[in-house]
C-alpha cells in the first residue's frame, strides 16, 4: 500500500506583503470541518511573536520531509515528491509535523499561543503546501518583521473566463500513519534523561559526526560540560543511531534556549532503541524523533501491535474517538471515567487510535494529543499485516492452549509453534523464526498476537 490518503490543493502557498506585515498564507488541502463548510476551510489566522523562529523551524519541519537518510544497499532512491508537512489547529496553537522519505526520522514543531496573536482559530487538521518559492520566501524572513501565519483557504478559488485553477494532487504515504503509530508508542514509553542549557546544547550538536556507517549506533552520556557519544549503552544512556540524523536541529541553535534528550531505560546489554530529542525555543519547542537504527524507519517497528490484539478493542476505540474534540492534552483518568472503561482499556483504545493516525504523544507535556487524520474506515489491516495474519489465525481454529499457564499452541501452515505469554515488563515468547531473529525489537511475531486475541477471548 503506497497510498492513504489523496489531498489536493486549490492554490499555493506563499509570503505575500500586506502593508507593512508579510502574510504567510499555507493552503491545505481539506481536513476536518463542521457541515456545510467548505471542503477547504480557513482553519487559523494570528501574527507571530518570533516571525524568523517560526519561519526557520517550519522550514526545517519541511526539509526533514524532503530527505531520504538511508537508501537500501544496490537500490537507487526513487525520486518522489516531497510528502508535505501536518498542520493541528487547536485553541492552544499550532503543531506541523513530518517524517523524512526514509521515515526514519520524525519531526514536531510546537507554536505555542501565547506566541501568537490569534485572530481567527478553528480547530482543523489536514497538511499544508510547503513549495520551492514558499521556501525561498521563509529563508529571508527576519526577526524584525511582521509576520501575519494563515492556515487554509480564506475563500474556495473557482476557474474564470481568463484563468484556470490547476489543483494538485499530493498523496500522504501510509508510511507516515503507520510511522505516526509507532513514534507515539515508542515515545510514551520514554522518560527524560539529560536537559542542557544552551551552552551544553551548542557545544554537543556542534560535535555530532556529518556522517556514519549504516549500522552506526552511538549512546549520548554525560561529560564534563554537555554529552559525549559513547560506543557502547550504559544506564542512562540516550541511544543516538545515525547520529548525523540529529542535526536537523542545528539551523535552529541560533534561537535555542536548550535541549532534552528522551529514551527508554537502557543498561550495558541494551539493543539500539528509539530516542527524542526536544529543543526548547522562544514561544514553542522542536522535536526529533530517531528510529533505533538508519536502516529503519518507524512505520516498520511494529511495537504499537501489542495493544491492537484484543476483541474490544476497535470497539474501545470507537468510543473513546467520539469523546474527542482536538485536544492537546488528551487526560487519560477523565477518559476513563466519560468511558466508563478501565484506564488499560483506554490505553489500548488510543494505540488503535495513533495507528490510524488519530492521536499522537507529546514528551514534553508528557501527554497524549488528538490529531484526527481523515483515514478511510478498514485501512488498519491494509496497515498492519501481522495483526490481520493473527486474526485469520485465531479463526481458522489454529491457536489451543498448551501444557501450561501462558503457553499456546500456533499451527502455521505446516509448522507448530509453541508461545508462552508473560504479564508486567517480561516479553512474549514464541520458537518461531521471527521471533529468533528479532526477539522484541520489532513488535510481536503474528503467532504471539494470535495467542494474545485467542487468550483475551477467552478471558471475555
Amino acid at each position: 500500500m503506497s497510498t492513504v490518503l489523496d489531498y489536493r490543493y486549490l492554490s499555493p502557498s506563499a509570503l505575500m506583503p500586506e502593508g507593512t506585515a508579510s502574510r504567510l498564507a499555507l493552503a491545505t488541502s481539506g481536513g476536518t470541518s463542521p457541515a456545510g463548510e467548505e471542503a477547504h476551510p480557513y482553519f487559523f489566522s494570528a501574527f507571530v511573536e518570533h516571525p524568523s523562529v517560526v519561519a526557520t523551524a517550519l522550514l526545517a519541519v519541511a526539509r526533514v520531509a524532503r530527505t531520504r537518510f538511508y537508501v537500501p544497499p544496490n537500490t537507487l532512491a526513487a525520486i518522489l515528491r516531497a510528502a508535505d508537512p501536518v498542520v493541528t489547529s487547536t485553541p492552544q496553537g499550532l503543531r506541523f509535523e513530518s517524517f523524512s522519505a526514509c521515515c526514519g526520522v520524525y519531526a514536531r514543531l510546537d507554536v505555542a499561543r501565547e506566541a501568537l496573536d490569534i485572530h481567527h482559530c478553528a480547530p482543523g487538521v489536514t497538511n499544508v503546501d510547503v513549495n520551492p518559492p514558499l521556501r525561498q520566501a521563509l529563508a529571508g524572513v527576519q526577526s524584525h518583521d511582521q509576520l501575519l501565519l494563515g492556515v487554509g483557504d480564506e475563500a474556495l478559488q473557482v476557474s474564470t473566463g481568463s484563468a484556470r485553477l490547476i489543483e494538485e494532487k499530493v498523496p500522504l504515504p501510509g508510511r507516515w500513519l503507520k510511522g505516526f503509530a509507532e513514534t507515539q508508542y515508542a515515545c510514551a514509553g520514554m522518560r527524560l534523561h539529560h536537559a542542557l542549557d544552551l551552552a551544553a546544547t551548542r557545544v554537543f550538536l556542534q560535535a555530532l559526526p556529518r556522517q556514519s556507517a549504516t549500522k552506526a549506533v552511538m549512546w549520548a552520556v554525560p561529560a564534563l560540560r554537555s554529552l559525549r557519544l559513547a560506543s557502547q549503552p550504559a544506564a542512562g544512556a540516550v541511544c543516538v543511531a545515525g547520529p548525523e540524523r540529529l542535526r536537523v536541529l542545528e539551523p535552529l541553535l541560533r534561537f535555542a534556549t536548550g535541549l532534552r534528550a528522551y529514551g527508554p531505560e537502557v543498561d550495558a546489554a541494551s539493543l539500539p532503541v528509539a530516542s527524542a530529542w526536544v529543543l526548547d525555543l522562544p514561544g514553542g519547542r522542536f522535536t526529533v524523533a530517531l528510529s533505533p537504527e538508519k536502516s529503519r524507519g518507524f512505520s516498520g517497528e511494529g511495537g504499537v501491535l501489542h495493544g491492537l490484539a484484543g476483541d474490544t478493542v476497535a470497539e474501545d476505540a470507537d468510543l473513546i474517538a467520539t469523546l474527542l474534540s482536538f485536544e492537546p492534552r488528551i487526560d487519560i483518568p477523565r477518559l476513563a471515567l466519560a468511558s466508563a472503561l478501565t484506564v488499560a482499556r483506554v490505553g489500548d483504545a488510543l494505540g488503535v487510535l495513533a495507528s490510524s493516525g488519530q492521536v499522537g504523544f507529546d514528551l514534553a507535556d508528557t501527554a497524549y494529543f488528538h490529531r484526527p487524520l481523515p483515514l478511510a474506515r478498514g485501512a488498519l489491516a491494509d496497515m498492519h499485516p501481522r495483526l490481520a495474519d493473527a486474526h485469520r489465525l485465531v479463526d481458522a481454529g489454529a491457536v489451543l492452549p498448551g501444557g501450561g499457564p501462558g503457553t499456546y499452541r500456533v499451527q502455521s501452515a505446516d509448522l507448530r509453534y509453541e508461545v508462552r505469554l508473560h504479564e508486567g515488563d517480561a516479553p512474549d515468547r514464541c520458537t518461531c523464526p521471527w521471533f529468533a531473529k528479532y526477539r522484541d525489537t520489532r513488535g510481536p511475531c503474528k503467532h504471539v498476537l494470535a495467542a494474545r486475541i485467542f487468550s483475551r477471548g477467552k478471558q471475555e
